[in-house]
């Protein structure tokens, strides 16, 4: 029995904000140092009044709608944000609440960048031991809400979005394999050391970010964690059809698809136009290739991510 992958959606707040967009809002910064460093060109940023539950609806509502599966149906809602609406109820049961389902089993994980990958793996040990039948998966964030605008080395490089997935049970090949992994250890090069106490915030309240450990971090435990589910499917990295790692920066997706043996034309990028959506950014690449008819049915596609905790996932699928 599989998890098969049936329908994917996503969802971007607004229009566009180009990198002298964000000049022109007084960011001491420029379209080429962006672009330079980190591949961006543009991103996208929700209002005041967008919250992770809204855009992961309109994600789910699209991935419902391509699997032609009624909301009904689903019997497991699992969402990866780090932005939630509320400390509680979960942004899933939110999601749930506005699909009109009920009795589905519903939670929210936090694993940050890695969150989607996270979910997808739980979610496929779900339906692989029979319990659950078809199931949600989401990836949701409005990242723009924890950044320090005058921090030009961070708050350059995130964006708001999601992108969602319907899983069914399958005798057809569907997640072939998945792994997790995290180091606590490791917890201080990408935080945010802040959190509400008696009704005020205590720490400080903004993601921080040590840039060149990220990078290192990121570049080995995604080599690494590909070669791992490929060893389990029994496949070389090369055999892969895509990759869609997650879209951080566009150094760590070059240097990441160069250490497996991947062409750059068989790597999905959307960072140039998304920037790091977090748990949302796989998804949306994922989506993206889905409708523009890159990836086809029987191709195998290898799913990353990287985040903080730190935390690392991937899953390989045949699509």
């Amino acid at each position: 029995m599989y998890a098969r992958l049936i329908g994917t959606g996503s969802c971007l707040p607004g229009s566009p904000v180009s990198n002298n967009d964000l000049a022109a809002r007084g960011i001491e910064t420029n379209d080429e140092w962006i672009v330079t460093r980190t591949g961006i060109r543009s991103r996208y940023l929700a209002d005041a009044g967008t919250t992770s539950s809204e855009l992961g609806l309109i994600a789910a509502q699209r991935a419902l709608e391509m699997a032609g599966v009624a909301a009904g149906e689903i019997d497991l809602i699992i969402v990866a944000t780090s932005t939630p609406d509320f400390i509680f109820p979960s942004t899933a049961c939110l999601i749930q609440g506005r699909l009109g389902n009920k009795g589905a089993a519903a939670f929210d994980v936090q694993a940050v960048c890695s969150g989607f990958t996270y979910a997808l793996g739980i979610a496929d040990k779900f339906i692989r031991s029979g319990s659950h039948k078809k199931a949600l998966v989401i990836g949701a964030e409005v990242f723009s809400r924890i950044l320090d605008w005058s921090d030009r080395g961070t708050c350059v490089l995130f964006g708001d979005g999601a992108g969602a997935v319907v899983l069914e049970a399958s005798e057809k090949p569907g997640i072939i394999a998945t792994a997790m992994h995290a180091d606590g250890s490791q917890s201080g090069i990408l935080n945010v050391p802040g959190q509400i106490c008696g009704g005020q915030v205590t720490g400080d309240p903004f993601l921080r970010m040590d840039g060149q450990a990220v990078f290192k971090f990121a570049v080995r435990v995604l080599a690494e964690i590909a070669e791992e589910v490929c060893h389990v499917a029994g496949i070389e990295t090369g055999d892969v059809d895509w990759l869609i790692p997650h879209q951080a920066n566009i150094r760590i997706i070059e240097a990441t698809g160069k250490r497996l043996g991947i062409n750059r034309e068989n790597v999905i990028v959307t960072v140039d136009r998304h920037g790091n959506t977090s748990a949302a950014s796989v998804p949306l690449a994922l989506d993206e290739a889905v409708r523009d008819g890159r990836i086809q049915r029987g191709q195998k596609v290898l799913l990353e991510g990287v985040g903080g905790g730190f935390t690392w996932g991937a899953a390989l699928i045949e699509f």
